[in-house]
């Protein structure tokens, strides 16, 4: 019970850190950028809320198609699952604790299975990020001229390459967990063909979602943008905070960060890409962390060997 209200605590002081004192956006200032634009009205907030429902009724369906390979469950178990993981990773790197959050709702001989399920639905939704984000940055630097320094990008990955390689080799050199790491890979390659095309189809329907849920506050907040243009720097700043690790919860100040720069070829203001990418944070974030932490609460452990 201490760790569940720790984890509980520590999710709530870290989102209050991010909203209250955040040095870029003043609270005050954001509230009036909100209601400046009608945030509040009825038609906006069902709209915005109506792509956050969809953001993660797609999430927690893909994961409850995952799960149905080893056992079938009900979308309430998985939405339970999902949401509760979610809460328990904000504050780890690139939400890497959610394969743990998960894996523990099941007996202790499926764990390694439900980490190879999971791994596969991130490695789609990271694919269809990659993809898009690829396509959308060439454009955009091709249409901004962006200089790109490639000898540094070279090395940056160089580096993270050696690093993945260092890490395989000394876990095949000192045995440490290596064929715990085989059978996850043994697994997640019996998955079935159709499967990992119903994980992959679900993992682009959201990412159009949240990308266009970002688009539409882009038109609430009438930044004078394209479509066409809209959705490569959408894309390009989804690619870049992607690939950069981060606890999180501090995801909203590295994607604002990376959203100013991108935005700031529009001679958008840096206050309204700020309000538009925390207000993301809080509809595809908070509100389902403050629901996930009902269920980290009420989370019975499952000791079954």
């Amino acid at each position: 019970m201490i760790l569940k209200l720790s984890i509980v605590i520590g999710c709530t002081y870290f989102i209050y850190l991010r909203l209250g004192k955040n040095e870029q956006l003043f609270f005050s200032d954001f509230y009036q950028k909100l209601s400046k634009n009608n945030i509040f009205s009825f038609k906006t907030a069902f709209i915005l809320f109506i792509f956050s429902f969809l953001n993660w009724f797609l999430e927690i369906l893909k994961w409850k198609y995952l799960v149905g390979f080893l056992k079938k469950i009900s979308f309430y178990k998985a939405a339970k699952q999902s949401l509760a993981s979610l809460t328990t990773s904000l504050i780890t790197p690139n939400r890497i604790g959610e394969y743990g959050a998960k894996a523990i709702y099941f007996n202790k001989n499926d764990r390694k299975k439900i980490l190879g399920l999971n791994f596969v639905g991130n490695f789609y939704q990271m694919l269809m990020t990659l993809f898009f984000g690829v396509i959308g940055f060439s454009y955009f630097s091709f249409l901004h001229k962006v200089e790109i320094n490639f000898p540094q990008i070279f090395i940056i990955f160089l580096t993270i390459f050696i690093a993945i390689t260092a890490f395989f080799l000394i876990i095949k050199r000192f045995n440490l967990g290596e064929l715990y790491f085989k059978k996850v890979r043994n697994f997640t390659k019996k998955i079935p063909l159709s499967l990992n095309i119903k994980v992959s189809f679900l993992s682009f329907l959201r990412f159009v979602v949240f990308s266009h849920q970002f688009y539409f506050l882009l038109i609430i907040f009438t930044v004078n943008i394209s479509y066409l243009e809209a959705i490569s720097a959408i894309t390009s700043v989804y690619l870049i905070a992607s690939i950069i690790p981060m606890l999180s919860l501090f995801d909203v100040v590295l994607k604002s960060s990376v959203a100013i720069w991108v935005f700031s070829f529009f001679n958008a203001e840096p206050l309204t890409i700020l309000s538009i990418t925390t207000l993301m944070w809080i509809l595809n974030f908070v509100l389902p962390a403050i629901i996930g932490c009902y269920f980290v609460l009420t989370f019975k452990p499952n000791f079954v060997k």
